[in-house]
């Protein structure tokens, strides 16, 4: 397993930059934001992707994944990611995050990343069934779908809390429908805690799916916000040993975007939390 890092703490620096400070930790890699201000891929221009690059080459850091559930750059007023959503009653809006994340996909590919991860869904508008929701998520990620195949990247569907998959089981209700080895799964330990899955419980069972692991710590109350490791209530020696006697060997990213006011030293105090108990278990970084 190799330790990486989410660009989305950094929103305050340019993506070269970042990537030069997440690398002076000791990450291997990184999670590239496909957002404003690192890699809006909309408005990204060839000698952009060439200068993103040439960085992780300087600073010899592989992309573990790239970000395109965040979409701060349409600056919707309701939340700044969640929407556009792929279940807006607006089937223009919506379209929004489809032709999104279908050119997230193709940057994912130019810059040399396996996975890209998306919202699962959304959050449901009033008197919107989870079916109906389920149905309209499902044509508009296909086309998608297909992208992915083509530029052989994962598109990974990561629950949250308060929108349509937000728990392991909803998600493989819905993928009993995909039959695509290019779809799989976001394992973000964080977001499974707070809807009551303990991520260690999880990791065995939901591994056939799992192309890529977010952690972070939350609190005891199990309230959606993103800690730094070791400040909150999740077991993470536990999740770590779990995830170890799966086999896994790809990435796990850090993601605290929380702490964009410092995020030198939440990157730091992760990035040490996470080798101590690394080495303690005997897992390779």
């Amino acid at each position: 397993m190799k330790l990486a890092f989410s660009s989305n703490a950094y929103m305050n620096f340019s993506i070269e930059e970042t990537i030069e400070r997440i690398a002076s930790v000791g990450y291997a890699g990184i999670e590239v934001l496909a957002d404003v201000p690192h890699a809006w891929p909309a408005g990204l221009l060839p000698e952009r992707k060439r200068a993103i690059r040439q960085a992780l080459e300087r600073h010899h850091l592989q992309v573990s994944n790239v970000n395109g559930f965040m979409m701060n750059a349409v600056a919707d007023p309701r939340q700044p990611y969640w929407h556009p959503s792929w279940i807006e009653p607006d089937p223009h809006y919506r379209a929004i995050r489809r032709e999104h994340t279908k050119r997230a996909l193709q940057l994912a590919k130019e810059i040399g990343a396996k996975n890209l991860q998306t919202e699962p869904g959304g959050p449901l508008a009033p008197g919107q069934s989870w079916d109906q929701a389920a149905d309209v998520f499902y044509e508009e990620l296909m086309p998608c779908v297909e992208v992915a195949e083509r530029c052989e990247v994962g598109l990974l569907i990561e629950p949250e809390p308060e929108l349509l998959i937000e728990k392991f089981d909803q998600y493989l209700k819905f993928m009993e429908r995909i039959d695509s080895p290019w779809v799989g799964l976001n394992f973000d330990i964080g977001h499974a805690f707070c809807v009551g899955e303990d991520p260690q419980d999880w990791v065995a069972r939901m591994a056939p799916h799992t192309r890529h692991y977010h952690f972070e710590d939350i609190a005891a109350t199990r309230v959606h916000r993103h800690m730094i490791p070791g400040h909150g209530a999740i077991d993470f020696e536990a999740t770590l040993a779990a995830i170890a006697a799966t086999g896994y060997d790809g990435f796990i990213t850090v993601e605290l975007y929380p702490y964009i006011d410092n995020p030198d030293l939440a990157a730091k105090e992760a990035f040490e939390f996470m080798s101590r108990l690394m080495k303690k278990l005997g897992i390779a970084g």
